[in-house]
């Protein structure tokens, strides 16, 4: 008998939470690809509206009047009226893909977990930040039947930090575009431009203070490359801002923000090269987006960075700046590592897709909605 499953998508705010709304949107037309029996209801907020749901008989939207840039109503709405919601839809399982559910609902909840740097690095969360995560997630990973987490580091981080039973906890790796692997293929016989890249929220995590300090050494011996760094402009912009002035930067490095898929696709296609220095991670998917597409990478030698790159990256220790500038000389300079990292990306990144991630959440929905849990 068909499910019905509701997907909690009132997180979602579009250009402003990062990789969770690539995660969610590459899960949500995988899933519409390899199920067409189950019923779907997606919950989105203002923001989101109805453009989210695949366009596929079996999903709809239901658009909540609530705003999620106003932190608090869209809390009070998931604990308050979406339980309600859940229940008018009469709903077998609620998924939540943005690591937060209702703490009182009438069906189970599949909740998912990217990382847990709330407990890992709570020295990242601003003051006000902190309180809302602690209690939240706690509640989240507790009242759910089951959680899903990115990769086995953050579920060994929920067993250490929540002391679940371990057969609560799933692991369902991230997938990867497949337009990623198209560049990758245009990208061969094509002439890089001279520039690094870094796909990455500035957040204090991707510690993107010792990239800048390695690059400043590296213009002095190799003044034609730029950098440049994508992704979700956070809190820590200004101090990210105040480096690039103090190192005497100016437009050499490049600080785009969240900038449409087409534009970035166009960065991966024509880079020199891929740095990821970050000093913890949930997953990594930029890191795999690279090697799919081909590009030279040096990523930080973190689980699970160092699992998920394999030896089709050059890995470095976040917390040596002369490590990390080894690695960015090597990508720039070195003629035959390019290219052996340029074929070896492409074979590690196909270990990982959405079909994959897909499968491995619905198999999770089907077993939380058995009466048994």
């Amino acid at each position: 008998m068909p499910l019905r499953v509701g997907i909690n998508a009132l997180y979602l705010i579009p250009g402003g939470v990062g990789g969770t709304e690539i995660y969610l949107r590459g899960l949500l037309g995988a899933l519409a690809e390899i199920d067409t029996v189950n019923e779907y209801v997606v919950f989105t907020n203002r923001e989101t509206g109805g453009e989210l749901a695949p366009l596929r008989l079996n999903f709809r939207t239901a658009i909540q009047p609530v705003r999620a840039a106003f932190r608090p109503a869209r809390i009070l709405w998931e604990q308050i009226a979406l339980p309600l919601a859940a229940a008018r839809a009469r709903l077998d399982v609620l998924f939540n893909p943005g690591f937060t559910a209702p703490v009182i609902a009438a069906c189970p909840s599949v909740t998912v977990f990217h990382d847990l740097q709330h407990k890992r690095h709570p020295e990242h969360f601003r003051w006000f930040d902190l309180p809302f995560w602690r209690i939240l997630l706690y509640a989240a990973a507790h009242r759910s039947r089951l959680l899903l987490a990115d990769s086995e580091a953050t579920r060994a981080d929920l067993l250490r930090y929540y002391r679940l039973r371990a057969d609560k906890i799933r692991v369902a790796p991230l997938g990867v575009d497949a337009v990623f692997f198209d560049i990758g293929r245009q990208r061969r016989g094509r002439r890089p431009q001279p520039y690094l890249l870094c796909a990455s929220t500035l957040h204090p995590h991707k510690n993107l203070e010792a990239l800048l300090g390695a690059y400043a050494e590296l213009r002095r011996r190799r003044p034609e490359f730029r950098l440049v760094a994508t992704g979700l402009r956070g809190f820590h912009t200004r101090a990210v801002e105040r480096q690039i002035a103090a190192l005497a930067l100016g437009d050499s490095v490049r600080l785009t923000g969240w900038i449409p898929r087409a534009e970035l696709y166009d960065l991966f296609r024509d880079a020199a090269g891929f740095v990821y220095p970050s000093s913890f991670e949930g997953f990594g998917l930029p890191v795999l987006e690279a090697l799919a597409a081909g590009i030279p990478t040096a990523c930080s030698s973190i689980e699970p960075l160092a699992s998920l790159a394999g030896e089709a990256a050059l890995q470095f220790d976040p917390g040596d700046q002369a490590a990390l500038l080894d690695a960015m000389l090597r990508l720039v300079s070195d003629d035959p590592l390019r290219a052996r990292l340029s074929a070896a990306g492409p074979r590690q990144a196909s270990r990982y897709s959405w079909r994959k991630c897909a499968e491995a959440t619905l198999e999770a929905i089907r077993e939380a909605a058995q009466p048994d849990g």
